[in-house]
């Protein structure tokens, strides 16, 4: 893991209580200081995790040389260094105390958002505590700092575009906000809809009726919703037409009132299918688009629905586009790996096509091409 780098804050010029940094030395030049970190009991164990697992990812995190003592840590190293540190210790002290079990993948998460540029100054204490939804004591919330902006721009505006790669949370937190809106008596239904856009396959060569060949496109967010609800409740919420999952298809001429809407794998809408989904918005109702513009399945050279939405509606107020990265990927570690990777490879193949446009120059036209062409026209 890189060290993060962090610019130093002001040491707190008395002794303060338990949990709160006590800086020996407040020189801001590069010699070597310590800083003194003074913990209750209780939390120090589990600041430091079993098998102190807590302690060592800090300890390859940082610049600064970490030593426990008792319930006092010191750390050793120039007030830059000692400043990221106690940064960091200072948050995941925050989560311990708001009782919150410390696990190497939060921390991890925290120290990438204090390294990440932050200009809203949102904590990570608070993003890792914010409960979008609950069920059977096992929270749902956002995991890094964009996650948490697009669940705040989904309580801000009316209608949200998650754009983003897989793994980074996109649908199934914009699921869960769905869930909370119904729980809440704010919506009065929940949506759900997906293209049925083939991934290399015919939907007409695979077997069972039209509903059976559709059903696996809209598996995912049934089970979404099997995560967030209880089991026995689906079903009979479904046949109430209170949660409705269908085919993008299904959706036109419709007036959707009323209603938390999600369309999922949006890049696998076209231009006129984007447009005829949000002018299904009716009163008191919201809409969240999700999809990633880099794993389009439609045919041929069909430009992508969600890829022309953001240059119509960009200058439109109450429309948000929240973008997500593979540092928001919440799966696997190898799956942010992967997205990155594929991305640099999309960027050689377009130098490599540039370059060999460049090289073939403009393309010449002879009197056969341009009669051939007039004849295809007529």
């Amino acid at each position: 893991m890189s060290k993060p780098s962090l610019p130093p804050r002001e040491p707190p010029s008395v002794a303060p209580p338990f949990g709160s940094p006590s800086v020996v030395a407040a020189d801001t030049s590069t010699a070597t200081v310590q800083a003194r970190i003074v913990i209750s009991p209780a939390d120090m164990l589990s600041l430091l995790g079993s098998s102190d697992e807590i302690l060592k990812v800090v300890e390859d995190a940082v610049s600064a040389d970490v030593l426990v003592r008792g319930n006092e840590i010191t750390l050793t190293g120039t007030p830059a260094e000692n400043a990221v540190a106690e940064q960091i210790f200072t948050e995941l002290l925050a989560l311990v105390q708001r009782q919150q079990p410390l696990t190497a993948d939060a921390v991890r998460r925290t120290i990438g958002m204090l390294a990440a540029p932050n200009p809203d100054a949102q904590r990570p204490a608070d993003v890792l505590t914010l409960d979008v939804l609950s069920r059977r004591g096992r929270p749902i919330r956002p995991k890094t700092l964009n996650q948490k902006r697009y669940v705040d721009a989904i309580d801000a505006y009316t209608i949200v575009f998650g754009i983003g790669p897989a793994g980074t949370g996109k649908t199934y937190l914009a699921m869960a906000k769905a869930v909370q809106a119904l729980q809440a008596k704010t919506v009065n239904r929940i949506i759900l809809t997906r293209p049925a856009v083939e991934a290399g396959e015919r939907l007409g060569y695979l077997p069972g009726t039209l509903h059976e060949k559709i059903d696996p496109y809209l598996r995912p967010l049934y089970d979404a919703l099997h995560d967030m609800l209880d089991e026995e409740s689906i079903p009979r919420l479904m046949q109430a037409g209170t949660i409705e999952v269908a085919p993008l298809a299904y959706m036109r001429g419709r007036t959707l009132n009323d209603a938390f809407i999600i369309l999922d794998e949006a890049q696998n809408t076209t231009p006129e299918q984007m447009k005829m989904f949000l002018t299904r918005l009716g009163f008191g109702s919201k809409i969240v688009v999700t999809g990633d513009v880099t794993q389009v399945d439609l045919p041929g050279s069909t430009r992508s629905g969600l890829k022309v939405v953001r240059e119509v509606l960009r200058d439109i107020d109450d429309v948000h586009f929240a973008v997500l990265s593979s540092d928001d990927v919440v799966r696997h570690r190898l799956v942010g790996e992967i997205v990155d990777a594929y991305a640099v490879w999309d960027e050689r193949l377009a130098e490599v096509d540039a370059t060999s446009s460049r090289a073939k120059g403009p393309r010449r036209f002879t009197g056969s091409s341009v009669r051939a062409a007039s004849s295809r026209k007529g």
